[in-house]
C-alpha cells in the first residue's frame, strides 16, 4: 500500500525523532499536505520538512493531535498482522506479571497501539477505541483479540470523553458473544463483582493495584475511610486485610450497591459500611460529627482534565486533603492519589504539605506509588505517566 504523505514544518520533527508518537495540527505544513485532504483515520507516512520519512501512522484532520505514529517503518500499516504482533508482545509481559488473567492487556501508545485500551477479565474482554485511526480498524482489533485470547465475550466501551476530541460517536457495543451485566475478578486474594455495561470506564481500575497492595500493611486493627470508593476496591481489601471497621463513600447508587455486595462476597460485611454521598459532603459531615479515622484513602477521578483546569482542580485537591487531614487520628495514615496528568507528583506533595500545615499538623511521607506495570510508561511520552499515590503518616 502506498501511503499518503503528511509533511511537517521545518524543525518540527525533533520530538518524533526523540521517540514521541504524536503530531499536533500546528506542526503540519498545510501548504504541502493540507489537512483538509485527509479522511479521519487515514493511514499516512509522516515526513520531515525535507520529505524524509519519520514513520507511518494515521491522521485525523479534526483533532488537535492530528496524527499518531504506529511504526518507524514508513511502509508499515495498522492492520491485523501488526495489531496481533503488538498484542502478543503485550500479552507476554502480562503473563509474566500476573498468575491470573485479570489485567490491562493494552495501554495505548506505551504498548505500540495508539488509541487502544484493552482490559481482560478472565474470558471477557473490554476494549476502548479512542481515536479515528483505531476506530477505522475496529474489525481487525476484534479479530486479533479473538485470535490471541479466544474470549467468551468482547465489549467495546466506546463511550469515553476522549472520543469527542476525535469527532467520534459515543456507543457501547458487544463485538463477540454475550456480555454479562457484571463479572467477577480477583485481586490480592479478594474477589470483586464489577459492572461491565454501565461501570466507570472499562469497569475496574487495574492501575491502582500495587498501591492497594501497599495499603494492606497499614490497616490491621484500624478504622478506615475510603472516599470515592466505587465498588470498594480499597475499602473491601482493607477489611479483608484485617481492618477493624471500614466506611466506604461514593455518590453512585450502582457503585454503592456493588461495594456492599463485594463486602459480602468476601465475608467482611460486618466490618464494612457503605454510604451513598457526595465526597465533599461526606467529609464535611464526618468532621462536624467529630469522627476520626486511622486511615483515610482519597482516590478521586481526574479533577484536572485539561491544562486550563489546573487552578480550579488544584483547589479541589486542596479542599479534599484538608478535610481528610482533619479526620485523621494521631499516627493516622493518609493515602492521597491523583490520576490527573496535569497535577505533578511534586504538586500533590505540596497539596499534602499545605493541608497538614493549615491545621498545624505534621506529615511524614512513607511511600510513593505510581501506576501498575500493566500500565507501562512510554519514556518519550510524559502523558503516559499520570498516576500518583502518596502514603503520608500524621506524626503523633
Amino acid at each position: 500500500m502506498t501511503l499518503a504523505p503528511l509533511r511537517l514544518k521545518p524543525r518540527e520533527h525533533h520530538r518524533l525523532r526523540a521517540g514521541h508518537l504524536w503530531v499536533f495540527s500546528n506542526e503540519v505544513d498545510i501548504k504541502a499536505t493540507p489537512l483538509t485532504g485527509f479522511e479521519p483515520g487515514q493511514p499516512v507516512v509522516v515526513q520531515d520538512a525535507a520529505g524524509q520519512p519519520l514513520g507511518s501512522g494515521y491522521v485525523n484532520p479534526h483533532s488537535l493531535i492530528c496524527a499518531r505514529l504506529v511504526s518507524r517503518d514508513p511502509e508499515a500499516v495498522l492492520d491485523r498482522n501488526l495489531i496481533v504482533a503488538r498484542l502478543r508482545a503485550a500479552l507476554l509481559l502480562r503473563a509474566r506479571l500476573f498468575a491470573q488473567p485479570f489485567y490491562r492487556l493494552a495501554f495505548g501508545e506505551a504498548d505500540g497501539l495508539p488509541g487502544l485500551v484493552v482490559d481482560r477479565y478472565g474470558d471477557v474482554v473490554v476494549a476502548q477505541l479512542t481515536t479515528a485511526g483505531m476506530e477505522r480498524v475496529k474489525a481487525e482489533v476484534v479479530a486479533a483479540l479473538v485470535e490471541l485470547l479466544a474470549p467468551r465475550a468482547i465489549l467495546l466501551r466506546n463511550d469515553g470523553a476522549s472520543r469527542q476530541l476525535e469527532g467520534l460517536p459515543s456507543y457501547v457495543e458487544t463485538a463477540r458473544g454475550e456480555v454479562p451485566e457484571t463479572t467477577v475478578l480477583e485481586e490480592n486474594g479478594t474477589r470483586f463483582e464489577i459492572p461491565l455495561l454501565h461501570g466507570q470506564k472499562t469497569g475496574w481500575f487495574y492501575d491502582q493495584r500495587p498501591n492497594r497492595t501497599r495499603l494492606r500493611a497499614y490497616v490491621a486493627g484500624r478504622r478506615v475511610l475510603d472516599v470515592f470508593s466505587y465498588v470498594g476496591a480499597w475499602g473491601v481489601q482493607a477489611a479483608a486485610a484485617g481492618a477493624r471497621e471500614v466506611l466506604c463513600v461514593d455518590s453512585s447508587e450502582r457503585a454503592v450497591a456493588l461495594a456492599r455486595a463485594n463486602a459480602g462476597l468476601n465475608q467482611v460485611a460486618d466490618k464494612v459500611t457503605v454510604s451513598e454521598l457526595d465526597a465533599f459532603d461526606a467529609l464535611k459531615g464526618l468532621r462536624a460529627d467529630g469522627e476520626r479515622f486511622d486511615v483515610v484513602v482519597l482516590d478521586p477521578p481526574a479533577l484536572i482534565k485539561r491544562k486550563k483546569d489546573i487552578k480550579e482542580g488544584t483547589r479541589a485537591y486542596h479542599r479534599l486533603n484538608e478535610l481528610a487531614v482533619e479526620l485523621l487520628a494521631d499516627d493516622g495514615l493518609l493515602v492521597s492519589a491523583s490520576c490527573s496528568y496535569h497535577l505533578s507528583r511534586e504538586a500533590l506533595q505540596d497539596v499534602l504539605l499545605r493541608a497538614s500545615r493549615a491545621h498545624g499538623r505534621e506529615l511524614q511521607l512513607l511511600e510513593q506509588g505510581g501506576q501498575a506495570p500493566d500500565h507501562p510508561i512510554h519514556p518519550a511520552i510524559p502523558e503516559t505517566a499520570y498516576l500518583k499515590a502518596l502514603f503520608a503518616r500524621l506524626r503523633p
